[in-house]
């Protein structure tokens, strides 16, 4: 068991819950708006009826554990996850680990052990497509006549809409692919971020005169190219995400930041990169004396945004 602030988490197999829940079920990858809207009402119906508010998320992915080579990239870390959810105000998430017992819980079953027994859940909140269970033989309906059997309320909720468009992980991750990070941030409701451990690198950008804080990421990324960038207690830079082509390609893709006015060493150091601005793709270039003037652009154009936003 984990506390994040006011919001306990935990992992794993259940035990006989002591509380009673209110609760939603999801991946919840991004947090976006939508997720959002089924946060704030079960927060909402949980001090009503002064139920425990909870989620139920999964680790990993479903999707990860079916077809890992073609599941979508994560727009979240399961930390950045959990660290959203407690500023929303959740009390409790509890991540399930998704293998292949799992997986093979009937609808049944998971709502005996995972709803009733494990999360004591009195009040529960899923859209009308939810589907859970072996093969996803749950459905709506199910949840409806085990309410009736074990005593919890069951609501449907609508898609979120913004701005007449429908609020989705997927419409984040297209956004993100076309470099759009400004359709991202609405849909999201906040900067798109990622978050990680600095590592030691090659110290090529130390070379060129562009010291870097080097993020490697376990998995790949919704988004590559040249960024304008913001680091939470650090300040402004410009950030290269992807593979590096020129010099020292690396076969995972690699974060990597110019902190304008930072000269301390980071690390160690886990840093909060908020995007703001796609500046370019990755390029291929002839050398290193190319590469240093494209970066030296880079960062020309990141001060100039600045310096047009505030």
């Amino acid at each position: 068991m984990v506390l994040t602030e006011s919001m306990v988490v935990t992992h794993g197999s259940l035990q006989r819950a002591r509380g009673r829940c209110a609760l939603t079920i999801g991946n919840f990858d991004g947090v976006h708006r939508g997720h959002r809207a089924l946060i704030d009402r079960v927060i909402a119906k949980g001090r009503e009826l002064d139920l425990t508010s909870c989620v139920l998320t999964f680790e990993p992915h479903p999707r990860e554990f079916f077809a890992a080579q073609s599941a979508p990239a994560r727009l979240t870390r399961l930390r950045d996850k959990l660290e959203l959810m407690a500023a929303a105000g959740v009390e409790r998430v509890h991540v399930a680990r998704f293998n292949a017992r799992f997986a093979a819980l009937t609808a049944q079953r998971f709502i005996e052990e995972v709803l009733v027994r494990g999360l004591a859940t009195r009040w529960l909140l899923v859209g009308r497509d939810f589907r859970f269970g072996a093969r996803r033989a749950g459905d709506f309906a199910t949840l409806e006549t085990a309410g009736a059997q074990y005593g919890f309320a069951l609501e449907s909720m609508p898609d979120v809409q913004f701005e007449g468009v429908r609020v989705s992980s997927s419409a984040v991750r297209a956004a993100l692919k076309e470099g759009d990070l400004a359709t991202a941030e609405r849909l999201l409701g906040h900067p798109y971020t990622i978050s990680g451990r600095v590592a030691h690198g090659a110290k090529l950008g130390r070379g060129l005169g562009f010291p870097t804080a080097n993020i490697v990421l376990r998995r790949p990324s919704p988004l590559s190219g040249i960024f304008v960038v913001e680091v939470d207690r650090l300040g402004r830079g410009v950030a290269s995400l992807g593979r590096r082509p020129t010099v020292n390609p690396v076969p995972v893709p690699l974060l990597e930041v110019h902190l304008f006015d930072q000269h301390e060493e980071l690390y160690g150091e886990h840093l909060r990169v908020h995007f703001l601005k796609k500046l370019r793709d990755e390029q291929h270039f002839a050398g290193l004396e190319a590469l240093k003037e494209a970066i030296a652009n880079d960062a020309r154009r990141a001060r100039e945004y600045f310096a047009n936003n505030g």
